[in-house]
């Protein structure tokens, strides 16, 4: 089945330290890497690898970094007919620093990821509809998003928003939302509920089941993802891993769990797929690059 990912493509600048730098301090780190990143390009990658037939949908700048960001995607497999190029803004870029213990900071300058625009959807009209899944994050224009699912909606197909970075969303999106996938702090800004164990996730997801969304999973990192929906309510454990850089890993899980979902798997099943895909993918540095491939999770 056909996924369609819609979002942002950034190249990741990233150091690793000992530990995050507090406010005003300077502090030497260790190893410089660059990698293809941006929430929208890794969800596509991780659906791509672990088997999902995917088309991302998204613009970069006229420049190296977005050429690069094609010929990558390319190499994964992945259909970038509708990635175009913003003549006049930068490609995307996010300065990471992950510390010792596997934590990170982030700060991305989204260039030309904040012009597509809902102009940019309409040739995309005909992909949407003979999609299983779309896939959507909040490092694009929200107007473009909100159309996004509008066409999505109208053409019977499901919508999966990771509301990743964290922001307040109206009720008239989340209702048409399908599944929405926040980790702790940006259910905490959805819902008013400071999520710290799986009690308090259940709180925070009935508050967004009850604003029309089908299926609720809010990711808990090494302690799981809590699954909230009219059949499940539980929280399904992730495998125990030794973490070495978590960036991306809650891409990861979207990626998976779109193409578990694509495949028919039902929603307990796929969500265990996804928790599986980024169990790996913690293990590893790096964006895409963490990203493991289906023969991986066998």
């Amino acid at each position: 089945m056909k996924i369609v990912v819609i979002g942002s493509s950034n190249t990741d600048m990233v150091v690793q330290s000992d530990h995050l730098p507090a406010p005003g301090e300077t502090i030497l780190g260790g190893t410089f890497f660059m990698n293809p990143g941006g929430k929208g390009a890794n969800q596509a990658v991780a659906a791509s690898r672990l088997g999902g037939n995917v088309t991302f949908v998204a613009k970069t700048g006229d420049d190296v970094f977005g050429k690069q960001t094609v010929q990558n995607l390319q190499k994964e497999g992945i259909n970038t007919d509708f990635v175009t190029i913003d003549p006049a803004l930068p490609s995307g870029v996010a300065l990471i620093t992950v510390d010792a213990q596997a934590e990170n900071c982030i700060v991305v300058a989204p260039g030309s990821n904040m012009a597509l625009t809902p102009d940019d959807m309409d040739p995309v009209i005909d992909r949407i509809k003979l999609a299983e899944i779309i896939l959507l994050q909040l490092e694009i224009p929200i107007e473009t998003v909100r159309y996004a699912i509008e066409i999505a909606n109208r053409n019977g197909v499901k919508v999966i928003l990771n509301p990743a970075p964290a922001q307040k969303l109206p009720d008239s999106l989340l209702g048409n939302l399908y599944m929405i996938t926040p980790n702790e702090s940006e259910a905490e800004i959805l819902t008013g509920v400071r999520v710290m164990d799986p009690d308090l996730a259940e709180k925070a997801a009935w508050i967004l089941l009850d604003k029309g969304i089908e299926q609720v999973i809010i990711t808990m990192g090494a302690g799981g993802a809590y699954l909230l929906s009219e059949n499940y309510s539980e929280l399904i454990p992730a495998p125990k891993v030794h973490a070495v850089d978590t960036t991306a890993a809650g891409d990861t899980f979207n990626g998976a769990l779109a193409v578990a979902l694509s495949e028919g798997c039902s929603i307990r099943e796929a969500v265990m797929f996804a928790n599986r895909a980024a169990s790996i993918a913690v293990t590893r540095p790096g964006a895409q690059a963490s990203t493991p491939y289906r023969h991986e999770l066998k």
